[in-house]
């Protein structure tokens, strides 16, 4: 009788998990059936949901309820705190696996090539996600001395920034922010925030809900400057045919005639404002200089050449993730993406036998949690399409228990489900002592007892 195909998925998050999922529904789960490894680098799974995601925004964490279900399926298994390719380097993997997917995502920074970008006080907006998200592995102290703050971007990560950055550490309690995150917020001198986008108003990259959200803090007031709002012909072309534009764009005219009120905390909305330079004082970041941009008619922008500089004490830049090196697979440096076709993983223009990937690594950070599923479904659908033409590599070594010894014999401590359970339990408990849902342990060795279960090395 044929045995379960044997197939590895490097990324717990989203993507990771989607993938899990098309496997589980495709024609492999029934014949000759699907054995699935989870390996995640972190203890906990979930990815960006967990550590990506604001934490005042739990209607989006929700999607984890949908992704409890696939792991819960008895064809899946986590091995959490498991990093390729220290613990599994790729030559285990074709091992113990018929095929690896990997979906490791993008959580580092993109480069913004303008200068002073290096001065002190300039941020990678994805740093300081993962530092309010309470990632196990980022300083658990931020420098939050600033009274005027710039953030450049206009993508929901930049509104997270802004808004994370201009709420108090009592409106942000309720939510499951850990005790070291509360106590920096809580020290938190800015009181006005500046987000810069260089093309208009229908051309930003925010979701109409979370736009909206920033208007619902009693300490924020969000101002735009009414000659802000302006609109080409491309400009309104994209508007009569994308609802999302035109329901930003509505918004925003709205806080442009607005009167100001006194809400103790501003963000600024600035369109048509080129970030050019940060400007430095002793090393530190004392102000942003923009360059007055307009738009030319197929809704792009052009410099006008006239230019401003904003007193600024800290610069956040949220211009994009990228995807870091995967050591012995083809990288594309200059889109941070492994090179594929339609997911199957190339080198120079060859496929590599079962290795494929998925999400972020692949396609690029772009589209919404949702839209990693189309990534799952095409990949998983060439991986089922070289199974059934005799293409994968076959394991030499696929039992179940192979990759367990294999682990436990290098002192790896895994995590596993079980232990996830453990550890979403105590972190709850943690939060019901505090009339919180909920409050995320931090630090690695305390994720790891939390997870203890009888699978992980003694």
């Amino acid at each position: 009788m044929p045995r379960p195909v044997r197939v590895a998925i490097v990324g717990a998050g989203p993507a990771g998990i989607y993938a899990a999922d098309a496997l589980l529904k495709s024609e492999l789960a029934a014949d000759p059936g699907v054995s699935i490894d989870l390996i995640e680098r972190l203890p906990a799974p979930f990815g960006l949901i967990r550590y990506g995601v604001a934490p005042d925004h739990p209607r989006i964490k929700g999607i984890v309820t949908a992704l409890h279900q696939v792991l819960d399926k008895p064809q899946v298994r986590l091995f959490g705190n498991v990093d390729y390719p220290n613990d599994l380097a790729l030559e285990d993997l074709h091992r113990f696996y018929d095929a690896t997917v990997f979906a490791t995502g993008a959580d580092a920074d993109r480069d913004l090539p303008i200068p002073g970008i290096e001065l002190d006080g300039s941020y990678g907006a994805a740093d300081f996600v993962s530092w309010f998200d309470g990632h196990p592995e980022v300083p658990r102290t931020w420098p939050l001395e600033a009274e005027q703050v710039a953030v450049l971007g206009v993508g929901n990560v930049a509104l997270d920034v802004a808004r994370i950055l201009a709420k108090t550490a009592d409106e942000l309690l309720p939510t499951e922010i850990p005790p070291n995150v509360y106590d920096g917020l809580a020290a938190n001198r800015a009181v006005e925030v500046h987000v810069f986008g260089r093309r208009g108003p229908a051309q930003a990259k925010f979701s109409p809900m979370e736009l909206r959200e920033l208007d619902h803090s009693p300490t924020i007031e969000v101002v735009v400057d009414p000659e802000d709002i302006d609109y080409d012909e491309g400009s309104i072309a994209t508007r009569r045919a994308n609802k999302q534009a035109d329901m930003v764009s509505s918004t925003l005219e709205n806080w442009a005639i607005r009167d100001i009120g006194d809400r103790p905390h501003r963000i600024h909305l600035h369109f048509f404002e080129n970030p050019v330079e940060v400007l430095g004082e002793d090393g530190r970041v004392v102000a942003l200089r923009t360059e007055r941009m307009r738009l030319d008619g197929q809704g792009g922008s052009v410099g006008t050449g006239e230019h401003r500089e904003w007193p600024v004490q800290a610069v956040y830049r949220a211009v994009g993730y990228r995807s870091d090196e995967l050591p012995k697979l083809p990288f594309d440096a200059l889109t941070a993406t492994v090179p594929h076709r339609a997911g199957r993983v190339l080198e120079n223009g060859t496929h590599l036998p079962s290795l494929y990937v998925t999400g972020w690594v692949k396609r690029g950070p772009v589209g919404l949690i949702g839209h990693t599923k189309g990534d799952a479904n095409e990949t998983v659908a060439c991986l089922v399409e070289d199974q059934r033409a005799g293409r994968l590599l076959a394991a030499t070594d696929p039992a179940e228990d192979a990759v367990v010894a294999h682990l436990r014999e290098r002192g790896t401590d895994f995590t596993t489900w079980e232990g996830w359970q453990l550890l979403d339990a105590h972190e709850k408990a943690l939060g019901e002592a505090q009339g919180r849902e909920r409050v995320k342990v931090v630090e690695r060795d305390a994720m790891l007892d939390a997870s203890a279960s009888d699978l992980r090395t003694p």
